[in-house]
Protein backbone atom coordinates (compact mmCIF):
# COMPACT_ATOMS: atom_id res chain seq x y z
CA UNK A 1 0.00 0.00 0.00
CA UNK A 2 1.24 3.28 -1.51
CA UNK A 3 1.70 6.00 2.05
CA UNK A 4 2.34 9.49 0.54
CA UNK A 5 2.86 12.48 2.55
CA UNK A 6 1.11 14.72 1.00
CA UNK A 7 -2.22 15.76 0.33
CA UNK A 8 -3.69 15.75 -2.63
CA UNK A 9 -5.05 18.89 -2.40
CA UNK A 10 -2.31 20.64 -2.36
CA UNK A 11 -0.84 19.79 -5.60
CA UNK A 12 -3.72 18.98 -7.80
CA UNK A 13 -5.42 21.63 -8.38
CA UNK A 14 -2.16 23.78 -8.90
CA UNK A 15 -0.93 21.15 -11.45
CA UNK A 16 -4.11 20.78 -13.16
CA UNK A 17 -3.46 24.91 -13.67
CA UNK A 18 -0.01 24.86 -14.82
CA UNK A 19 -0.76 22.13 -17.29
CA UNK A 20 -3.48 24.19 -19.10
CA UNK A 21 -2.06 27.20 -18.94
CA UNK A 22 0.87 26.56 -21.86
CA UNK A 23 -2.00 26.01 -24.42
CA UNK A 24 -3.77 29.12 -23.78
CA UNK A 25 -0.57 30.78 -23.86
CA UNK A 26 0.31 29.54 -27.21
CA UNK A 27 -3.46 29.69 -28.56
CA UNK A 28 -4.91 32.89 -27.87
CA UNK A 29 -2.11 34.94 -25.67
CA UNK A 30 -0.26 34.91 -29.11
CA UNK A 31 -2.80 35.67 -31.37
CA UNK A 32 -3.68 38.86 -29.41
CA UNK A 33 0.00 39.86 -28.83
CA UNK A 34 0.62 39.85 -32.70
CA UNK A 35 -2.94 41.39 -33.43
CA UNK A 36 -1.74 44.67 -31.30
CA UNK A 37 2.52 44.31 -32.57
CA UNK A 38 0.48 44.96 -35.95
CA UNK A 39 1.11 41.92 -37.49
CA UNK A 40 -0.93 41.03 -40.31
CA UNK A 41 -4.36 38.29 -39.78
CA UNK A 42 -2.50 35.71 -42.49
CA UNK A 43 0.79 36.15 -40.57
CA UNK A 44 -1.04 35.23 -37.33
CA UNK A 45 -2.83 32.40 -37.98
CA UNK A 46 -0.03 31.02 -40.11
CA UNK A 47 2.22 31.47 -37.39
CA UNK A 48 0.42 30.32 -34.17
CA UNK A 49 -1.12 27.40 -35.86
CA UNK A 50 2.23 25.76 -36.32
CA UNK A 51 2.43 25.93 -32.72
CA UNK A 52 0.05 22.70 -32.73
CA UNK A 53 2.85 20.84 -33.82
CA UNK A 54 4.19 19.62 -30.08
CA UNK A 55 0.62 18.66 -29.63
CA UNK A 56 0.64 16.39 -32.75
CA UNK A 57 3.52 15.13 -32.36
CA UNK A 58 2.61 13.73 -28.72
CA UNK A 59 2.07 10.33 -29.47
CA UNK A 60 5.61 10.17 -30.86
CA UNK A 61 7.18 11.78 -27.82
CA UNK A 62 5.40 10.46 -25.03
CA UNK A 63 6.77 6.82 -25.12
CA UNK A 64 10.31 8.84 -24.49
CA UNK A 65 8.87 10.73 -21.59
CA UNK A 66 6.79 7.28 -20.14
CA UNK A 67 10.45 5.44 -20.27
CA UNK A 68 12.90 8.12 -19.17
CA UNK A 69 13.36 9.08 -15.95
CA UNK A 70 10.49 9.34 -13.31
CA UNK A 71 6.90 11.99 -14.04
CA UNK A 72 7.84 13.70 -11.51
CA UNK A 73 11.18 14.64 -12.81
CA UNK A 74 9.59 15.76 -15.84
CA UNK A 75 7.13 17.93 -14.59
CA UNK A 76 9.29 19.94 -12.73
CA UNK A 77 11.95 19.96 -15.18
CA UNK A 78 9.13 20.94 -17.52
CA UNK A 79 7.79 23.70 -14.99
CA UNK A 80 11.13 25.48 -15.49
CA UNK A 81 10.93 25.26 -19.07
CA UNK A 82 7.96 26.67 -19.14
CA UNK A 83 9.04 30.05 -16.91
CA UNK A 84 12.34 30.42 -19.24
CA UNK A 85 9.99 30.34 -22.35
CA UNK A 86 7.59 32.73 -20.58
CA UNK A 87 10.88 34.89 -19.73
CA UNK A 88 12.03 34.98 -23.16
CA UNK A 89 8.91 36.08 -24.48
CA UNK A 90 9.51 39.09 -22.21
CA UNK A 91 12.29 40.17 -23.08
CA UNK A 92 12.69 39.74 -26.66
CA UNK A 93 9.07 41.50 -27.41
CA UNK A 94 10.52 44.75 -27.19
CA UNK A 95 13.39 44.46 -29.37
CA UNK A 96 13.96 44.67 -33.20
CA UNK A 97 13.89 40.95 -33.61
CA UNK A 98 10.51 40.74 -31.81
CA UNK A 99 8.89 38.15 -34.14
CA UNK A 100 11.75 35.72 -34.66
CA UNK A 101 12.54 36.12 -30.61
CA UNK A 102 9.06 35.15 -29.62
CA UNK A 103 8.25 32.72 -31.88
CA UNK A 104 11.21 30.73 -31.14
CA UNK A 105 10.37 31.40 -27.32
CA UNK A 106 6.54 30.29 -27.95
CA UNK A 107 7.67 27.01 -29.34
CA UNK A 108 9.96 26.44 -26.63
CA UNK A 109 7.03 27.15 -24.71
CA UNK A 110 4.66 24.76 -26.74
CA UNK A 111 6.97 21.93 -26.39
CA UNK A 112 7.44 22.13 -22.71
CA UNK A 113 3.57 22.74 -22.05
CA UNK A 114 3.09 19.14 -24.21
CA UNK A 115 5.66 17.24 -22.21
CA UNK A 116 4.07 18.92 -19.35
CA UNK A 117 0.81 17.20 -20.22
CA UNK A 118 1.90 13.75 -20.86
CA UNK A 119 3.81 13.72 -17.92
CA UNK A 120 1.04 14.91 -15.33
CA UNK A 121 -1.63 12.81 -16.57
CA UNK A 122 0.56 9.78 -15.38
CA UNK A 123 1.67 11.36 -12.61
CA UNK A 124 -1.71 11.41 -11.41
CA UNK A 125 -2.59 8.04 -12.43
CA UNK A 126 0.86 7.12 -10.05
CA UNK A 127 0.40 9.75 -7.37
CA UNK A 128 -3.70 9.37 -6.63
CA UNK A 129 -5.39 5.85 -5.89
CA UNK A 130 -8.58 4.68 -7.70
CA UNK A 131 -10.68 6.49 -5.63
CA UNK A 132 -9.05 9.72 -5.46
CA UNK A 133 -8.48 9.73 -9.77
CA UNK A 134 -12.49 9.40 -9.81
CA UNK A 135 -12.57 12.70 -7.15
CA UNK A 136 -10.05 14.77 -8.34
CA UNK A 137 -11.03 14.38 -12.21
CA UNK A 138 -13.96 17.20 -11.65
CA UNK A 139 -11.01 19.49 -9.37
CA UNK A 140 -8.44 19.22 -12.51
CA UNK A 141 -11.41 20.35 -14.94
CA UNK A 142 -12.54 23.53 -12.85
CA UNK A 143 -8.68 24.14 -12.63
CA UNK A 144 -7.93 23.48 -16.50
CA UNK A 145 -11.05 25.73 -17.11
CA UNK A 146 -9.60 28.61 -14.42
CA UNK A 147 -6.16 28.30 -16.51
CA UNK A 148 -8.32 29.74 -19.46
CA UNK A 149 -9.93 32.31 -17.56
CA UNK A 150 -6.78 33.37 -16.37
CA UNK A 151 -4.66 33.15 -19.41
CA UNK A 152 -6.73 34.62 -22.16
CA UNK A 153 -9.13 36.67 -19.32
CA UNK A 154 -7.06 38.47 -16.79
CA UNK A 155 -3.87 38.64 -18.45
CA UNK A 156 -5.00 40.22 -21.63
CA UNK A 157 -6.92 42.80 -19.49
CA UNK A 158 -3.98 43.45 -17.47
CA UNK A 159 -1.69 44.20 -20.63
CA UNK A 160 -4.28 46.41 -21.73
CA UNK A 161 -4.75 48.23 -18.00
CA UNK A 162 -0.70 48.69 -18.54
CA UNK A 163 -1.29 49.94 -21.81
CA UNK A 164 -3.13 53.12 -19.91
CA UNK A 165 -0.60 52.97 -17.10
CA UNK A 166 2.47 53.61 -19.75
CA UNK A 167 0.44 56.05 -22.65
CA UNK A 168 -0.25 52.92 -25.04
CA UNK A 169 3.29 51.11 -24.78
CA UNK A 170 2.26 48.09 -26.10
CA UNK A 171 5.36 46.21 -26.27
CA UNK A 172 6.59 47.45 -22.73
CA UNK A 173 2.95 46.74 -21.50
CA UNK A 174 3.14 43.25 -22.90
CA UNK A 175 6.91 42.80 -21.87
CA UNK A 176 5.73 43.62 -18.66
CA UNK A 177 2.81 40.92 -18.10
CA UNK A 178 4.60 37.98 -19.65
CA UNK A 179 7.70 38.75 -16.89
CA UNK A 180 5.02 38.27 -14.05
CA UNK A 181 3.29 35.09 -15.42
CA UNK A 182 7.70 33.89 -15.51
CA UNK A 183 7.64 35.04 -11.70
CA UNK A 184 3.81 32.87 -11.19
CA UNK A 185 5.48 30.00 -13.05
CA UNK A 186 8.61 29.70 -11.21
CA UNK A 187 6.38 30.31 -7.84
CA UNK A 188 4.39 26.93 -9.37
CA UNK A 189 8.00 25.30 -9.52
CA UNK A 190 8.75 25.62 -6.18
CA UNK A 191 5.82 24.73 -4.55
CA UNK A 192 5.35 21.44 -6.72
CA UNK A 193 9.28 20.68 -5.64
CA UNK A 194 7.85 20.89 -2.11
CA UNK A 195 4.19 19.40 -2.23
CA UNK A 196 4.33 16.52 -5.02
CA UNK A 197 4.60 13.32 -3.82
CA UNK A 198 6.94 10.79 -4.54
CA UNK A 199 4.92 7.33 -5.68
CA UNK A 200 6.83 4.11 -5.28
CA UNK A 201 5.84 3.44 -9.04
CA UNK A 202 7.39 6.33 -10.01
CA UNK A 203 10.78 4.86 -10.92
CA UNK A 204 12.96 4.80 -14.04
CA UNK A 205 12.34 1.32 -16.06
CA UNK A 206 14.73 -0.88 -16.22
CA UNK A 207 15.89 -2.18 -19.59
CA UNK A 208 14.77 0.61 -21.79
CA UNK A 209 16.09 1.30 -24.96
CA UNK A 210 15.54 3.09 -28.70
CA UNK A 211 14.72 0.15 -30.15
CA UNK A 212 11.91 -0.64 -27.24
CA UNK A 213 10.62 2.49 -27.44
CA UNK A 214 10.53 2.47 -31.14
CA UNK A 215 8.35 -0.66 -31.22
CA UNK A 216 6.01 0.66 -28.75
CA UNK A 217 5.22 3.57 -30.68
CA UNK A 218 4.89 1.26 -34.08
CA UNK A 219 2.62 -1.48 -32.31
CA UNK A 220 0.18 1.94 -31.39
CA UNK A 221 -0.15 2.96 -34.98
CA UNK A 222 -0.17 -0.44 -36.26
CA UNK A 223 -3.22 -1.99 -33.64
CA UNK A 224 -4.63 1.86 -34.21
CA UNK A 225 -5.16 1.46 -38.06
CA UNK A 226 -6.78 -2.10 -37.84
CA UNK A 227 -9.44 -1.20 -35.40
CA UNK A 228 -13.03 -1.88 -36.84
CA UNK A 229 -14.66 1.38 -39.01
CA UNK A 230 -11.55 3.19 -38.88
CA UNK A 231 -12.18 5.05 -42.24
CA UNK A 232 -15.24 6.58 -40.78
CA UNK A 233 -13.91 7.43 -37.44
CA UNK A 234 -10.36 9.03 -39.02
CA UNK A 235 -12.78 11.38 -41.28
CA UNK A 236 -14.84 12.50 -38.32
CA UNK A 237 -11.74 12.92 -35.95
CA UNK A 238 -10.13 15.15 -38.83
CA UNK A 239 -12.76 17.15 -40.21
CA UNK A 240 -15.76 16.98 -37.73
CA UNK A 241 -14.13 20.56 -36.68
CA UNK A 242 -13.42 21.71 -39.82
CA UNK A 243 -15.53 25.01 -39.10
CA UNK A 244 -14.10 25.58 -35.79
CA UNK A 245 -10.61 25.46 -37.31
CA UNK A 246 -11.65 27.83 -39.56
CA UNK A 247 -13.05 29.99 -37.16
CA UNK A 248 -11.10 29.87 -34.03
CA UNK A 249 -8.53 31.87 -34.40
CA UNK A 250 -10.49 34.25 -36.51
CA UNK A 251 -13.12 34.82 -34.45
CA UNK A 252 -10.72 36.45 -31.61
CA UNK A 253 -9.43 38.91 -34.35
CA UNK A 254 -12.50 39.76 -35.35
CA UNK A 255 -13.44 40.55 -31.77
CA UNK A 256 -10.16 43.04 -31.50
CA UNK A 257 -9.90 44.22 -34.77
CA UNK A 258 -11.06 47.68 -35.67
CA UNK A 259 -13.92 49.09 -36.86
CA UNK A 260 -12.84 50.21 -40.20
CA UNK A 261 -11.65 46.50 -40.96
CA UNK A 262 -15.03 44.78 -40.18
CA UNK A 263 -14.01 44.07 -36.67
CA UNK A 264 -15.72 44.89 -33.61
CA UNK A 265 -12.85 46.62 -32.06
CA UNK A 266 -12.81 45.63 -28.08
CA UNK A 267 -10.38 46.67 -26.19
CA UNK A 268 -7.61 44.15 -24.61
CA UNK A 269 -9.75 44.87 -21.48
CA UNK A 270 -13.04 44.41 -22.92
CA UNK A 271 -11.73 40.93 -24.80
CA UNK A 272 -10.94 39.78 -21.65
CA UNK A 273 -14.12 40.19 -20.48
CA UNK A 274 -15.82 38.90 -23.50
CA UNK A 275 -13.79 35.74 -24.51
CA UNK A 276 -11.66 35.34 -21.40
CA UNK A 277 -14.01 35.57 -18.92
CA UNK A 278 -18.21 35.11 -20.27
CA UNK A 279 -17.06 33.04 -23.35
CA UNK A 280 -14.66 30.70 -20.72
CA UNK A 281 -17.38 30.64 -18.45
CA UNK A 282 -20.28 29.68 -21.59
CA UNK A 283 -17.71 26.59 -23.12
CA UNK A 284 -17.78 24.87 -19.55
CA UNK A 285 -21.15 24.97 -18.70
CA UNK A 286 -21.90 23.85 -22.23
CA UNK A 287 -19.46 21.15 -21.76
CA UNK A 288 -21.43 20.36 -17.96
CA UNK A 289 -24.39 20.25 -19.52
CA UNK A 290 -23.46 18.26 -22.31
CA UNK A 291 -22.10 15.22 -20.10
CA UNK A 292 -25.21 14.99 -17.97
CA UNK A 293 -27.28 14.50 -21.41
CA UNK A 294 -24.76 12.14 -22.74
CA UNK A 295 -24.85 10.42 -19.22
CA UNK A 296 -28.74 9.60 -19.30
CA UNK A 297 -29.65 9.42 -22.66
CA UNK A 298 -26.38 8.16 -24.40
CA UNK A 299 -23.54 9.49 -27.32
CA UNK A 300 -25.53 8.05 -29.86
CA UNK A 301 -28.74 9.91 -28.94
CA UNK A 302 -27.50 12.86 -28.48
CA UNK A 303 -24.68 12.88 -31.18
CA UNK A 304 -26.77 14.84 -33.64
CA UNK A 305 -28.23 17.70 -31.22
CA UNK A 306 -24.57 18.33 -30.06
CA UNK A 307 -23.11 18.08 -33.94
CA UNK A 308 -25.86 21.12 -34.78
CA UNK A 309 -24.89 22.86 -31.60
CA UNK A 310 -20.91 23.09 -32.58
CA UNK A 311 -21.98 24.63 -35.82
CA UNK A 312 -23.69 27.48 -33.46
CA UNK A 313 -20.73 30.03 -33.57
CA UNK A 314 -20.95 30.38 -37.02
CA UNK A 315 -23.94 31.59 -37.32
CA UNK A 316 -23.62 34.21 -34.21
CA UNK A 317 -20.51 35.40 -35.86
CA UNK A 318 -22.45 35.91 -39.01
CA UNK A 319 -24.58 37.80 -37.40
CA UNK A 320 -22.24 39.74 -35.19
CA UNK A 321 -20.16 40.95 -38.58
CA UNK A 322 -23.23 42.44 -39.83
CA UNK A 323 -24.95 43.69 -36.98
CA UNK A 324 -21.59 45.15 -35.39
CA UNK A 325 -23.22 45.88 -31.92
CA UNK A 326 -21.56 48.34 -30.07
CA UNK A 327 -23.35 47.47 -27.20
CA UNK A 328 -20.94 45.21 -25.04
CA UNK A 329 -23.85 43.50 -23.05
CA UNK A 330 -24.79 42.39 -26.66
CA UNK A 331 -21.58 41.21 -27.52
CA UNK A 332 -20.80 39.04 -24.20
CA UNK A 333 -24.74 37.76 -24.87
CA UNK A 334 -23.78 36.03 -28.07
CA UNK A 335 -20.57 35.29 -27.28
CA UNK A 336 -22.04 33.06 -24.54
CA UNK A 337 -24.48 31.47 -26.56
CA UNK A 338 -21.17 30.47 -28.95
CA UNK A 339 -19.39 29.48 -26.70
CA UNK A 340 -22.11 27.24 -24.82
CA UNK A 341 -23.26 26.23 -28.22
CA UNK A 342 -19.57 24.98 -28.21
CA UNK A 343 -18.82 22.93 -25.38
CA UNK A 344 -22.24 21.51 -25.32
CA UNK A 345 -21.04 20.10 -29.23
CA UNK A 346 -17.39 19.22 -28.42
CA UNK A 347 -18.93 17.21 -25.78
CA UNK A 348 -19.67 14.52 -28.34
CA UNK A 349 -16.38 15.01 -30.70
CA UNK A 350 -14.46 14.09 -27.11
CA UNK A 351 -16.69 11.28 -26.15
CA UNK A 352 -16.40 9.50 -29.50
CA UNK A 353 -12.38 9.62 -29.10
CA UNK A 354 -13.07 8.02 -26.26
CA UNK A 355 -15.15 5.29 -27.82
CA UNK A 356 -12.94 4.36 -30.56
CA UNK A 357 -10.18 4.21 -28.62
CA UNK A 358 -11.54 1.37 -26.23
CA UNK A 359 -9.62 -1.70 -26.36
CA UNK A 360 -6.12 -2.97 -25.37
CA UNK A 361 -4.25 0.01 -26.31
CA UNK A 362 -7.15 2.70 -25.08
CA UNK A 363 -4.23 5.61 -23.67
CA UNK A 364 -2.28 5.25 -26.41
CA UNK A 365 -4.96 5.24 -29.02
CA UNK A 366 -6.30 8.35 -27.26
CA UNK A 367 -3.52 9.67 -27.35
CA UNK A 368 -3.24 9.24 -31.66
CA UNK A 369 -6.46 10.04 -31.57
CA UNK A 370 -5.79 13.19 -29.73
CA UNK A 371 -2.98 13.98 -31.88
CA UNK A 372 -4.91 13.98 -35.34
CA UNK A 373 -7.82 16.25 -33.36
CA UNK A 374 -4.80 18.58 -33.01
CA UNK A 375 -3.52 18.17 -36.33
CA UNK A 376 -6.85 19.34 -37.97
CA UNK A 377 -7.09 22.35 -36.27
CA UNK A 378 -3.18 23.09 -37.18
CA UNK A 379 -3.79 22.38 -40.90
CA UNK A 380 -7.48 24.05 -41.00
CA UNK A 381 -5.46 27.15 -39.38
CA UNK A 382 -2.47 28.10 -41.50
CA UNK A 383 -4.86 29.63 -44.15
CA UNK A 384 -7.48 30.88 -42.48
CA UNK A 385 -6.30 34.20 -41.94
CA UNK A 386 -5.17 34.58 -45.66
CA UNK A 387 -8.86 33.60 -46.80
CA UNK A 388 -9.95 35.92 -44.47
CA UNK A 389 -8.43 38.76 -45.29
CA UNK A 390 -9.02 37.84 -49.50
CA UNK A 391 -12.84 37.65 -48.53
CA UNK A 392 -13.76 39.80 -45.50
CA UNK A 393 -14.97 38.91 -42.28
CA UNK A 394 -18.23 38.74 -43.24
CA UNK A 395 -17.91 36.42 -46.29
CA UNK A 396 -15.24 34.26 -44.54
CA UNK A 397 -18.00 33.47 -41.82
CA UNK A 398 -20.77 32.55 -44.27
CA UNK A 399 -17.97 30.16 -45.81
CA UNK A 400 -17.67 28.59 -42.45
CA UNK A 401 -21.42 27.73 -42.04
CA UNK A 402 -21.18 26.10 -45.76
CA UNK A 403 -18.39 23.70 -44.25
CA UNK A 404 -20.79 23.03 -41.17
CA UNK A 405 -22.16 20.58 -44.13
CA UNK A 406 -18.92 18.73 -43.41
CA UNK A 407 -19.48 17.87 -40.22
CA UNK A 408 -23.05 16.67 -40.91
CA UNK A 409 -21.18 14.52 -43.48
CA UNK A 410 -18.72 12.89 -41.62
CA UNK A 411 -21.39 12.52 -38.35
CA UNK A 412 -23.68 10.51 -40.68
CA UNK A 413 -21.26 7.75 -41.23
CA UNK A 414 -20.79 6.79 -37.51
CA UNK A 415 -21.67 3.90 -35.95
CA UNK A 416 -21.87 3.86 -32.19
CA UNK A 417 -23.16 1.16 -29.81
CA UNK A 418 -26.62 2.97 -28.29
CA UNK A 419 -25.50 1.88 -24.16
CA UNK A 420 -22.10 3.60 -24.78
CA UNK A 421 -22.30 6.93 -22.36
CA UNK A 422 -24.97 6.15 -20.72
CA UNK A 423 -25.30 5.49 -16.74
CA UNK A 424 -25.66 2.27 -15.46
CA UNK A 425 -29.06 2.41 -14.05
CA UNK A 426 -30.28 4.26 -17.10
CA UNK A 427 -29.14 0.95 -19.22
CA UNK A 428 -31.13 -1.44 -17.23
CA UNK A 429 -34.34 0.46 -18.14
Amino acid sequence: MKIFKRSPWLWVPTLAFSDGFPLVAVMTLSVILYKQLGLSNAAITFYTSWLYLPWVLKPVWSPFVDLIKTKRWWVLTMEVLVGAALGGIAFTIPTAFWLQGTLFFFWLLAFAGACHCIAADGFYMLGLDGHQQAWFMGIRSVFDRLATIFGQGVLVMVAGNLQVVFRNSIPYSWSLMFYGVTGLFLALWLWHSYALPRPTEDVVRPGINTHTIWREIANTFRTFVRKEQVVGALMFILLFRLPEGLLSKVSALFLIDSGHNGGLGLSPQEYGLVQGTVGAIGVALGGIFGGIAASHGGLRKWLWPMAFAFTLPSLVYVFLSYALPSSLLAINLCVFLEQFGYGFGLTAYMLYLIYFSRGEFRTSHYALASALMSLSMMLLGLFAGALQETMGYRHFFILVILCCTVTYLVTAFLKIDPQFGKREDDETE
